[in-house]
């Protein structure tokens, strides 16, 4: 695999950061809760049905209610034709479609053109001019498509179309030549983006693309673009349609924490889709490169991870690992709402006060969010964990060995009051600080906390967050983080102020829609 890095420092001295393909905030005082709500959001956008996709779905119920007795099972499904001037050969079964040409199947397909040839015996349909192909089979992505000399057979669902354009789930798409087969859809000098701008600001072009209904897409020689400009190559890729996986894209930035720097993250998936080899990239203004390899095993509730290299927190805090073993379990409990994890970790860490081999143990349990008055939710988690640390050495003179256990809990109150306004409060307490743990890394320096914000969309294009943190103990305000997003076109800015620490950070993300 080969990829560009693009490490350009724009004149204005700042340089904006790729996010994932869903929001997600870096944030101390758990403003991640806006997070969730404006994923859900993005979520029930993408799920919406298409005008056209209505009609059709009305149409296909209008036409089984004038059937004359309901379908056998094996029986060839029915296909409605309509047409303002149609001839047809009873014999052949030829037909001719001219005007405001309508060819319906009732499994939940349809061609529109203005002219239309094929034949009802054979299942054909073949149009050389613009045609309009809408699928909305409930056991496949929803497809919306306009293209050209299409060839389609309708019982055997096959057929072709050049010069497509149009919509395959929540992907825009556009190919050369587009493949039809029973179970899945093969596209030929194509790209697909989340951008639905007429030229997109952001692309994935591929020689072949495959698009299976698990909502899988895999694609061959593949490359990515920003506006006309190609940033990256890759002979394989394979995504989720629907997954809310890492962008294909390289994100830049600006922090106080790291200066200017530049991520990107590679995956190679290998034949055996439970493993995957992974490579963190990062170099920044402040540290050089910090970079990190993964090899991942995954299963359904099951994630085995080996780890080598930096991995940071949101403060900027480093940890080197060389190298971490990480073994994760998550099972919902069979009709209940909790889902309990467990998570064990044992490996080599050092950062710049310590090194030690170190070994993390937790189990916890969730409660799925409960709905309390009107649109309060709650949400609850509480884990037990223990950690060990041989230590190796240590800049405060510590040797030996180091012992922490305790109790972590976690409950949020959000709500929703409308589709500008919502907020939240929570009480946390977490067992490990950074004065009683080996590392500072992702502790903060007291154990019990509380914290509240809001978020409020202004304008179509504008929303500000404020979150603030306080050590619950002393009633102090530790944390104060307030963020503006502004919407560009297919993309998001995000200005983040952290007023307590007096730090500053500029990110950049592709909207996920």
């Amino acid at each position: 695999m080969k990829k560009i890095i693009l490490a350009t420092i724009c004149a204005l001295g700042i340089i904006p950061a790729v996010g994932n393909t869903a929001y997600k905030s870096s944030s101390d005082t758990g403003t991640e809760i806006f997070d969730y709500l404006e994923n859900r959001r993005r979520a029930a956008r993408t799920d919406l049905w298409s005008e056209d996709q209505l009609e059709l779905k009305a149409d296909i119920e209008e036409a089984k209610s004038r059937l004359p007795q309901s379908l056998e099972e094996g029986a060839p499904v029915p296909v409605a034709f309509e047409g303002d001037d149609l001839i047809f050969n009873a014999v052949t079964g030829e037909f001719i479609a001219k005007g405001r040409v309508d060819i319906i199947q009732l499994e939940g397909y349809r061609f529109q053109s203005t002219e239309a040839s094929g034949n009802v015996n054979e299942n054909e349909v073949r149009v050389k001019g613009k045609s309009h192909m809408i699928q909305i089979n409930e056991n496949a992505p929803r497809v919306t498509l306009d293209g050209y000399n299409t060839f389609y057979n309708y019982a055997k669902k096959t057929g072709t179309m050049e010069r497509v354009k149009g919509k395959v789930g929540d992907y825009y798409i556009a190919g050369k030549r587009f493949e039809f087969y029973p179970d899945h859809i093969v596209a030929y000098d194509a790209y697909q983006t989340k951008c639905g701008a007429r030229n997109p600001d952001y692309r994935v072009s591929a020689k072949r693309m495959e698009i299976y209904p698990e909502q899988i897409i895999r694609m061959y020689d593949v490359g990515l673009w920003i506006g006309d400009f190609l940033v990256g190559t890759q002979k394989y890729n394979e995504r989720k349609l629907d997954g809310a996986e890492e962008t294909y894209f390289p994100r830049f930035g600006y922090s106080s924490n790291h200066g200017f720097y530049v991520r990107d993250t590679f995956t190679f998936p290998l034949k055996n889709s439970h493993y995957q080899a992974i490579l963190n990239a990062h170099i920044e203004t402040k540290r050089g490169i910090r970079s990190s390899g993964e090899f991942h095993y995954l299963n359904k509730d099951f994630t085995a991870r080996t780890l080598y290299g930096f991995y940071y927190d949101s403060d900027g805090r480093w940890i080197k690992k060389e190298p971490s073993l990480d073994l994760y379990y998550s099972k919902k409990i069979e009709g209940s709402p909790l889902t309990y994890t467990a998570e064990y970790e044992i490996g080599d860490w050092s950062a710049d006060n310590a090194a030690s081999t170190h070994q993390e143990f937790e189990i916890g349990v969730s409660h799925d969010p409960i709905v309390l008055w009107e649109k309060y939710n709650l949400m609850l988690h509480a884990s037990y964990k223990i950690m060990k640390d041989d230590i190796k050495h240590s800049n405060s003179g510590l040797t030996g060995n180091r012992h922490l256990n305790g109790f972590n809990y976690n409950a949020t109150l959000f709500r929703e009051f409308d589709e500008n306004f919502a907020a939240y409060t929570s009480y946390e307490h977490n067992r490990s600080t950074s004065k009683n743990s080996l590392y500072d890394y992702d502790n903060d320096d007291y154990s019990t906390k509380f914290a509240l914000g809001a978020s409020y969309r202004l304008t179509d294009k504008d929303r500000f967050v404020a979150g603030l943190k306080f050590d619950a103990k002393k009633g102090t305000l530790e944390d104060a983080d307030y963020y503006w997003y502004r919407d560009l076109h297919c993309s998001t800015a995000i200005f983040r102020w952290r007023q307590k620490r007096d730090k500053v950070e500029v990110h950049w993300q592709f909207t996920p829609w």
